[in-house]
């Protein structure tokens, strides 16, 4: 889910801030849903302990060039003015204008913890709200001593009873922002259980322990379904996991599933790509931050070119079918991107969509014309390939 606004209202709407930004404010306020409402002043909390981000702030008007200046190092110093495109919904033209602020650029331990309060709290009101659109039965588990969310449709074929999916949930390594959403239109979409996987979180349990609840769970999975019966698949960090799983996998000798989902991440957490000096989680909203630098305390001191905490340094060769996928405005489109070359020169059946104009993880949005069709591409993927490769 895309975290925004994410400054209360009340306090939006205090003596200091310019009566600019309370106009803004009030539109979007009035453009809210009394759900959404609901849902967005419990996301506000998310960023309120860690500062008052400019939300609202008004462009200089003064910016009216397009101006490129690279310097002798290849820096390339830009000035843009980049309209919102008619080239998308108008559902995401709406979405599009909304402001978004920047990322910490020092995620404490102190201000994770109020980010899991918020996030926890965001999360089931968005699972009601997806389960509405996608209905699906939902149930707490344990698996191995790791608890997941189990998903299950309200009706499958017999020949689907079979089948299962893993869903290796987003939020950075630092917090659950997926286990209870992820889940729910793909399960509806396939006919198919999901499982998701509560792992540790950083910066208690840092890499590799994500990894290794993964693994547990996938071994349990193995003991009632066949590897060629099993899709694993991620969004953000869950992507980033994903990888990482497959590469653990083989390294223990345990199966392939028949397809991974690897939605907007990177397989390289020792460099930053392109798009992360361009986009932020958000777009074009905001300050630009390296990933690397974000996820921090899941790295920890590990080495960054470790193959499985950097699967692009991994022998790719036999993975299984593998869906990419980013938008035009995605701070990871490079290493999505990157990770799907890698995939097509190690001969592994791998495709890639991107999304015009959309930011990262955009398919979380409900009621969005292009996340419907994000998902639909997901479900098609997953229906062509779950249960039809041996591995």
């Amino acid at each position: 889910m895309r975290l925004h606004p994410t400054v209360d209202f009340s306090i939006a709407l205090k003596k200091e801030y310019r009566v600019a930004e309370k106009m803004m404010l009030i539109k979007v306020v009035r453009r809210l849903t009394d759900k959404s409402r609901q849902r967005s002043k419990i996301l506000i909390g998310i960023m309120l302990a860690v500062s008052l981000p400019c939300l609202g702030q008004q462009c200089s008007k003064s910016i009216t060039q397009k101006i490129s200046c690279i310097d002798k190092d290849g820096t390339a110093r830009i000035t843009r003015i980049i309209p919102i495109p008619d080239t998308v919904s108008a559902e995401a033209q709406e979405w599009l204008r909304m402001p978004s602020p920047d990322l910490p650029r020092h995620l404490t331990l102190e201000v994770i913890q109020q980010f899991r309060v918020h996030a926890d709290a965001a999360q089931k009101i968005s699972a009601e709200e997806k389960r509405k659109a996608y209905p699906v039965n939902m149930a707490d588990g344990n698996l191995a001593g790791v608890p997941v969310e189990i998903f299950t449709p309200m009706e499958a074929p017999k020949e689907r009873k079979n089948l299962v999916l893993i869903n290796l949930h987003g939020g950075g390594f630092v917090l659950d922002a997926g286990s209870l959403t992820e889940g729910v239109p793909i399960a509806n979409l396939t006919r198919t259980k999901v499982i998701a996987v509560k792992y540790r979180l950083a910066p208690e349990s840092p890499f590799p322990a994500a990894v290794d609840d993964s693994i547990a769970v996938y071994r349990e999975v193995l003991k009632k379904y066949r590897a060629q019966d099993i899709g694993v698949f991620g969004t953000s960090a869950g992507a980033i996991l994903t990888a990482e799983f497959a590469v653990r996998a083989r390294q223990l000798g345990l199966p392939l599933p028949s397809l991974l989902g690897f939605f907007s991440g990177t397989a390289d957490l020792s460099k930053s790509g392109d798009s992360e000096s361009m986009y932020t989680l958000a777009g074009l909203n905001g300050d630009p931050q390296s990933i690397p630098g974000i996820l921090e305390s899941y790295i920890g001191n590990h080495d960054r070119k470790d193959p499985v905490l950097s699967p692009l340094y991994a022998d790719l060769r036999g993975f299984p079918p593998t869906l990419c996928m980013a938008g035009t405005r995605d701070s990871l489109l490079s290493e999505t991107t990157i990770f799907h070359r890698a995939l097509l020169k190690a001969g592994v059946d791998a495709r890639l969509v991107v999304f015009e104009a959309m930011p990262h993880a955009f398919w979380g949005r409900t009621r969005l014309p292009e996340a419907e069709e994000a998902l639909q591409i997901m479900a098609e993927f997953i229906d062509d390939n779950l249960g039809k490769q041996g591995r």
